[in-house]
C-alpha cells in the first residue's frame, strides 16, 4: 500500500496511511494500538503497552549512537509532537500477544535504519510482518531517480552521438 501523506502544523510532510486516527490530547490509545508520531524526516514508531507506557525501537533518536528496544513514557515517545494510531490491518493477534510479542524484545539493540527500524518492529508485533512502509517508499524513490539518471544519461549519448555522426 502506498504511503499517503499528510501536511501538519509545522508545514512539513509526514509519512501517514490511509485511515490512521489523531490521537486527542487527553485521550489514551487502545492497548495494543501501532503509535505513530511525526519527526524531522520520517515518522516514528511505538507499540503502546498500557498506563501511559509504549515500547518504541529508540533507533538514531540520541544522535549517532543507536538505541535498544525500550519503553518510554507516551510524552517522552511523542517528544511534544502529535501522536497518530495506525489503523488495524489483518492481525490476527489480539492486543494482550502485541504488548507481549513488543516486551519480548526490550533490550534488543540490532537497530538498522533500512532492515531493522521502528516501524520493521511495530509491523512485526502487530502483523508478524517485518516491514517499513516509508523504506519501501524511499526504495520505490530511489529506483525511481535511478531510472530517470540513466534516461537522461543515455539521451545526451545519443544526442551526441547523432550530432557527430551527422545525423
Amino acid at each position: 500500500m502506498k504511503a499517503h501523506y499528510v501536511w501538519l502544523a509545522r508545514g512539513v510532510c509526514r509519512g501517514l496511511r490511509p485511515g490512521d486516527q489523531a490521537l486527542g490530547s487527553q485521550a489514551e490509545p487502545a492497548i495494543g494500538a501501532h503509535l505513530v508520531t511525526p519527526r524531522r524526516t520520517y515518522a516514528h514508531h511505538g507499540i503502546y503497552v498500557g498506563d501511559g507506557r509504549v515500547v518504541q525501537y529508540g533507533g538514531l533518536g540520541r544522535g549517532l549512537r543507536r538505541g535498544p528496544v525500550e519503553e518510554v513514557s507516551l510524552s517522552e515517545f511523542a517528544q511534544g509532537r502529535a501522536v497518530w494510531i495506525r489503523a488495524s490491518q489483518s492481525s490476527s493477534l489480539d492486543p494482550r500477544q502485541i504488548v507481549e510479542r513488543a516486551r519480548q524484545r526490550l533490550g534488543e539493540n540490532r537497530y538498522h535504519v533500512l532492515t531493522n527500524n521502528c516501524e520493521h518492529f511495530c509491523e512485526w508485533c502487530v502483523r508478524d510482518e517485518h516491514r517499513s512502509y516509508q523504506v519501501d517508499e524511499l526504495a520505490a524513490h530511489c529506483g525511481r531517480v535511478r531510472y530517470r539518471i540513466i534516461e537522461l544519461f543515455a539521451r545526451a549519448l545519443f544526442t551526441r552521438r547523432d550530432y557527430f555522426m551527422g545525423n
